[in-house]
């Protein structure tokens, strides 16, 4: 058994600390593992508690790694456990973090699924397919996308989606406004009935619109 005789502050980026087995370097850790684990110097450590350490260690960056990146936006449960693997950490502390971060409800597959349709829906609508699309790349199964995507219809969103479009083809006659607007609404996944119903209608409708 060998005695805490240091536990030294690091000089990397990350709040860190050395930890001193008699007077030998044994370990470097964070310092919220250290302060969560209790050590401090004279305190006596057997080479088991060191491995304990260590996996305590992994499982804490991981979630903090985890954090930082569910930081930006909201993610998937599959998006995040690729961050994690990409970044090193193995399956099992991975499987570990996304079931403390589920627990504390900061990974949730359907509360994601809602949040992604509301936002595209407010900044760049798309067709209910497309949509399906992009949750299924997303890693969520089929029952949280159907009902997800059940939200999104498709004649209203392609509406919205022309509407905000058209400012930019005020000065287009009849068959390029047709043609660029339904090009637009293509790359959004729309039917061909689906954009040939809009931009007629928007066509209509412009005059009075941009009054």
């Amino acid at each position: 058994m060998s005695k805490i005789t240091g536990v030294k502050i690091g000089k990397t980026r990350e709040k860190r600390v050395n930890v001193f087995l008699d007077e030998k370097f044994a370990i470097g850790i964070l310092a919220e593992t250290a302060l969560k684990e209790g050590l401090k110097v004279g305190q006596e450590l057997t080479e088991s508690r060191l491995e304990a350490l260590a996996d305590a260690d992994r499982r804490q960056r991981c979630f903090n790694a985890a954090t930082r990146f569910l930081g930006y936006r909201p993610r998937s449960e599959s998006e995040i456990r690729q961050r994690l693997l990409r970044h090193g950490f193995d399956d099992d502390v991975a499987e570990k973090t996304l079931a403390r971060l589920k627990e504390q409800g900061l990974v949730d597959d359907t509360a994601f699924a809602r949040f992604w349709i509301e936002n595209r829906e407010a900044f760049s609508p798309r067709s209910q397919r497309l949509t399906k699309l992009e949750l299924k790349r997303k890693g969520l199964n089929a029952d949280i996308i159907e009902q997800a995507a059940s939200a999104v219809n498709d004649r209203d969103s392609a509406y919205r989606a022309a509407l905000s479009r058209m400012r930019r083809l005020t000065a287009a006659d009849y068959q390029t406004f047709r043609r660029r607007l339904g090009q637009y609404l293509g790359r959004r996944g729309f039917s061909y009935s689906v954009i040939s119903e809009i931009t007629e209608r928007v066509w209509k409708e412009q005059e009075n619109i941009l009054k």
